[in-house]
């Protein structure tokens, strides 16, 4: 049992290592601590004796035995180095470097055609693959330019090119959490690349405005539409005869919307607040706040008057 309990220690301090990365989403974090919980109450065992503990770690070990036993896919996706010839070797450099000569000259179906006859001689050259997806994303092949990455990296861990590039196709894809990651594992390999730090600064700002909450100033509307307190405010709202009159006349024009100017060709009547829809507040009905506006710029609430926009009302003589 202790060979067990000393198994089970390495596993959970790998998922502490996991959780301390930083790269796991808040939902994923959770489930992570409880997997922890339930394998420390099921084997007795905990964090803090380090009696348990190994001198290898669990990502160590697995990485040493995959390298002495690779996956059967893998030796049939990848046949020995060895099985290439020199005189193959040195063609599929020239058909290389004559992709990379198209490429310059924006020719990109005819760079992916010698990237691909170089591949077809020589499998296991990860720079072929990586170019090939560089000319597929000029082509707008995203998709296959992440393929190719994916069999770089498998090809060469450590290969910074592919890392980037894989970014730059995702990105292209929109998957800018993707994206990210891959910016960052390029930067580990090679922190002094300005493109990668730039691109991984494009993305992480994408992925910040591609939030489903970022036009809306990072408001949760699900975790507000689920807050019995709002839930009863709404309620007690839409039961006051004065929101309900605003309502109404925002809804019929009332508060002088386009074309509501009227006879003698005069201006439309100002609304009493600029965006017309200062009708109630989201978080406490005391507090006045406009939400529509999305400046929450405080309003007061006169009894029998319409609601006027603080900022508004200074700006009035």
């Amino acid at each position: 049992m202790t060979d067990h309990k000393r198994l089970a220690f390495s596993i959970i301090q790998f998922l502490h290592d996991q959780l301390q990365s930083g790269n796991l989403s808040s939902g994923a974090q959770e489930s992570l601590e409880v997997a922890v919980q339930c394998l420390e109450t099921a084997f007795e065992v905990s964090t803090e004796d380090q009696s348990l503990a190994v001198p290898v770690t669990l990502p160590e070990i697995f990485t040493s035995a995959t390298a002495m036993h690779p996956a059967q896919s893998q030796v049939k996706n990848n046949p020995s180095p060895t099985s290439v010839s020199e005189e193959q070797r040195a063609e599929a450099e020239r058909l290389k470097s004559d992709g990379n000569d198209q490429m310059k000259v924006d020719n990109f179906a005819a760079a992916i055609e010698f990237y691909s006859k170089a591949i077809s001689i020589n499998p296991q050259n990860a720079v072929y693959y990586c170019n090939r997806a560089a000319a597929y994303s000029k082509m707008g092949n995203y998709a296959g330019a992440v393929q190719d990455c994916e069999k770089a990296i498998s090809i060469d861990p450590n290969y910074s090119k592919a890392y980037g590039r894989m970014g730059l196709a995702l990105a292209s894809l929109s998957k800018y959490t993707e994206a990210v990651s891959f910016y960052k594992k390029a930067l580990e390999l090679d922190p002094d690349n300005d493109t990668y730090k730039t691109n991984l600064k494009i993305a992480e700002e994408k992925m910040e405005t591609s939030s489903p909450t970022a036009g809306m100033g990072g408001v949760d509307l699900g975790s507000l539409l689920s807050n019995p307190g709002f839930m009863n405010m709404a309620s007690s709202l839409m039961n006051n005869p004065q929101a309900q009159q605003m309502l109404s006349g925002m809804m019929s024009g009332a508060y002088g919307g386009v074309g509501g100017g009227g006879g003698g060709g005069g201006a439309a009547p100002r609304a009493p607040h600029s965006c017309w829809t200062c009708w109630t507040c989201w978080t406490c009905w005391t507090c006045r706040t406009c939400w529509t506006c999305w400046t929450w710029r405080s309003i007061r609430l006169d009894p029998g008057r319409s609601a006027v926009c603080s900022a508004d009302a200074a700006a009035e003589p």
